[in-house]
């Protein structure tokens, strides 16, 4: 991404300060202060050296991860997701899809207790999910949470909309009905169907990739016709994420603060409990001005609520004293991690790809853009048959022979 940033001529958005707390539904069980040192007296104070061993295990996991930037830029791609983690952590990785996250911080000697506190209220903030997740998408999660995350000023989408431009490309404004297999001169060939407002109509690809979930209870509803075997959809589901934008006062007595002028957080994570919201975040515009400052707390703010449903409006009463207005928008967010066994396939069939494979193993903006570009190199292989850039094994010490 952040290659992409830089060749779109895009800047990062300034970061407004603002405190985090997390709340375990009665009171806070930790909050940050103005000062780092007094953060990690704090952090040893109520978890011991848990925090630390927390951060050796997500830097281990999150270095051999950073090996597969080495291996796109020399071109190696992977033809299912299996091969890809095993390439970079061999079998620690694939355990790891296996595993909890509870399970894999616990045998490095983190408490229960942080796991509790911390680490669910985090995956609850990412992924809206337990600690009983799969340890290698639990880890990516906590790797977020390091303090090195950033926004596009003007909005994320202008990297999406600024790469699209960028190509070139003949974009059809339609809806995919059906990906058909033909064949001409021995190779594939696809008939990709659609309906548009001009009515139906297909194209045929050499090369076809699927950006889109599979999983049974999505709703892409495309079909798949004139393949052996055919491919059924993806097993498992997907987590459901609601996002509410409400501009109103927030009601600081529900968190222990009876005088809002003192209420110092903007940013609230949650343990287990309460369950009906995830997060609570006072946001900033896309663009941030030099002379822009944070609303006071007494003041009329919006507010971003992450929740697993949407909300009621005795919730919305609980979280605010009065609020002007509240816009939501609900969508499936994540995979549902431990839903389902093995993982899908980038290669569907001779040159059809699906992007969103490696979504089953972690989901963030980051890992789908490496999903995309090895799904471009593992397409451009295929076609040049260069099979020696294709699921090799040992690639750190080909690469390291390369250089």
């Amino acid at each position: 991404m952040q290659d992409f940033v830089k060749l779109l001529g895009l800047r990062q958005r300034r970061e407004v300060v603002g405190r985090s707390a997390i709340f375990g539904g009665e009171h806070f069980v930790l909050e940050e202060t103005d000062w780092y040192l007094l953060n990690l007296f704090r952090l040893w104070w109520h978890y011991g050296i848990s925090f630390l061993r927390l951060q050796m295990w997500v830097e281990e996991v999150m270095e051999k991860f950073m090996r597969i930037y080495k291996y796109q830029a020399h071109g190696y791609a992977f033809s299912g997701v299996e091969e890809l983690l095993y390439s970079l952590g061999e079998a620690a990785f694939i355990n790891m899809t296996q595993r909890s996250v509870a399970e894999s911080l616990l045998q490095v000697g983190v408490t229960q207790r942080f796991i509790d506190d911390v680490v669910s209220a985090v995956l609850r903030a990412s992924y809206g999910q337990s600690a009983t997740m799969p340890a290698f998408a639990g880890a990516m999660s906590l790797a977020g949470a390091q303090g090195n995350l950033w926004s596009v000023e003007g909005g994320n989408k202008l990297v999406c909309s600024g790469l699209l431009k960028l190509t070139k490309a003949n974009l059809i404004h339609a809806t995919v009905t059906s990906v058909a297999l033909h064949s001409t001169e021995g190779k594939a060939l696809y008939q990709v169907g659609y309906d548009s407002e001009m009515g139906s109509g297909s194209n045929f690809y050499d090369i076809v990739v699927i950006a889109t979930p599979l999983h049974l209870d999505n709703s892409s509803n495309f079909t798949f016709e004139g393949f052996n075997p055919p491919i059924s959809d993806v097993q498992g589901s997907f987590q459901p994420t609601v996002i509410s934008l409400v501009h109103g006062y927030l009601n600081s007595s529900y968190f222990g603060f009876p005088d809002p002028k003192l209420f110092p957080f903007a940013n609230i994570l949650t343990t287990d409990f309460p369950n009906f919201f995830c997060t609570l975040d006072n946001i900033c515009p896309v663009n941030i001005s030099a002379s822009f400052r944070r609303k006071q707390p007494q003041e009329a703010a919006v507010w971003r609520v992450q929740s697993p449903k949407p909300l009621f409006r005795t919730q919305l009463k609980t979280l605010f004293r009065s609020y002007y207005s509240v816009q939501t928008a609900e969508w499936q967010a994540h995979p549902l991690y431990g839903s389902r066994t093995g993982f899908p396939r980038f290669a569907l069939h001779d040159q059809l790809f699906y992007l969103s494979a490696l979504e089953w193993a972690a989901s963030s903006v980051e890992v789908m853009a490496v999903a995309a570009k090895n799904v471009a190199l593992l397409a451009y292989n295929r076609w040049y048959q260069d099979l020696d850039k294709i699921d090799q094994k040992d690639l750190m010490h080909k690469v390291k022979t390369e250089l």
